[in-house]
């Protein structure tokens, strides 16, 4: 029945009827709450987390993303046990410094803990915000350590390949998926725009933007693709190298001159990434790099796959381009497919209709690739309902 009623909606989406947000919420509705209902029954009665092990290190961010999807629907009461047990499990991982985690990946469990808790009203949680923003501007490459915080990375100057970037702790090289969720939670928390911590950001955005025009490194000489790349170096050896890193590989580019060369490939999990954080950072609509990054997100919109990597991380690509194309603002999108007449697409009712297909009867979602965890049940599962409740707003 619920198929039947997913197809009879894009049929209709299809035809150019209109849909509001209530026909959207409807429609979602079944769908989300299946997955509430499978997540709760995931949720350790000891602890109150979500994909608890005894033996750790365990992950408080991923039973932050199983309560940011809960929060997000307006029918969960933060003060329910659940909600209560949940909560308190994330606090119970706070150290000294602000931060939010179990020994490991400190920034990826921070910035996701940290969006969660600005769903949260209560004391314990304002006092952990104020201090996980802290943490995570301290966590940036920037050009000193900020007054009284912990020090993670040695200063850097503007023109190293790390500066406005965040990485998965101490040290770490910096990438676009951990810079995107710090900046997601400094947003979700209401962090200005006008913050250092953005300003920084766009240095570091800029660099992993495929175009030319706007990023100065070499992997990127000729290239107008406009899409995002995982990283200004392969790894933190290859500093001097600045050779870039995509998931993607490599794709052949035409060059204004008329020739031909290899350039790392944009994709579709960091470019809806990229495309959020400047976003979130206030770039006018107009800003080369705002229109080269939804360039390539029109030509290269699919829910069929992250497009580049294929089944990869395809849980995490819909919550990217669920919160981007939210974030932009407009109810449609107008894909333009090269070798294809443009058209117009309600993408929230699609992303709805492409994660009812996905889900199992025992309203969790279909395991499509194990890489980056997505062969854990819960994690995919929190993804998909914080798709579905961005897309059913």
């Amino acid at each position: 029945m619920m198929k039947r009623r997913l197809a009879t909606a894009l049929v209709a989406c299809a035809a150019g009827w209109a849909w509001g947000s209530d026909d959207r919420r409807e429609l979602a509705r079944p769908i989300i709450d299946q997955a509430i209902a499978y997540l709760r029954s995931q949720q350790d009665p000891t602890t109150g987390g979500w994909a608890h092990r005894v033996e750790g290190p365990n992950f408080p961010a991923i039973t932050g993303l199983v309560l940011t999807g809960m929060l997000d629907d307006p029918r969960i009461d933060q003060n329910e046990p659940a909600v209560r047990a949940g909560v308190a499990y994330v606090l119970g991982f706070r150290k000294p410094d602000g931060t939010i985690h179990d020994g490991v990946v400190p920034s990826y469990n921070t910035a996701i803990c940290l969006s969660m808790l600005a769903r949260v009203r209560t004391c314990d949680s304002a006092e952990a915000i104020g201090r996980a923003q802290s943490a995570l501007r301290a966590m940036q490459w920037q050009f000193e350590v900020p007054e009284g915080a912990q020090s993670y990375n040695e200063p850097v100057s503007e023109d190293h390949p790390f500066f406005g970037g965040i990485g998965y702790g101490k040290h770490g090289r910096p990438d676009l998926s951990n810079l995107g969720f710090a900046l997601d939670a400094l947003h979700d928390s209401g962090v200005s725009s006008n913050d250092e911590a953005f300003k920084r950001a766009i240095v570091f955005l800029s660099r992993t933007q495929m175009l030319d025009e706007v990023n100065e490194m070499p992997y990127a000489d000729g290239s107008k693709q406009g899409g995002f790349i995982y990283a200004t170096v392969p790894d933190a050896q290859s500093i001097d190298g600045r050779a870039g890193q995509s998931m993607a590989g490599l794709v052949e580019e035409e060059f204004e001159d008329g020739t031909t060369g290899s350039r790392l490939r944009a994709y579709g999990s960091m470019t809806y990434v990229g495309f959020k954080s400047l976003i979130y950072a206030d770039l006018p609509r107009t800003d080369p790099r705002v229109t080269a990054a939804k360039g390539w997100i029109e030509r290269n919109y699919t829910l069929d796959e992250n497009p580049g990597m294929g089944k990869q991380g395809q849980y995490y690509y819909y919550v990217a381009l669920a919160r981007a194309l939210d974030a932009w603002g407009q109810p449609t999108l107008v894909v333009r497919a090269e070798g294809q007449p443009a058209r117009e697409v309600d993408w929230r009712l699609e992303l709805i209709g492409k994660l009812g297909e996905l889900q199992e009867p025992d309203g969790s979602f279909r395991v499509l690739d194990q890489r980056w965890m997505e062969g854990d049940r819960v994690l995919i599962t929190s993804y998909a309902l914080i798709a579905l409740e961005t897309a059913a707003r």
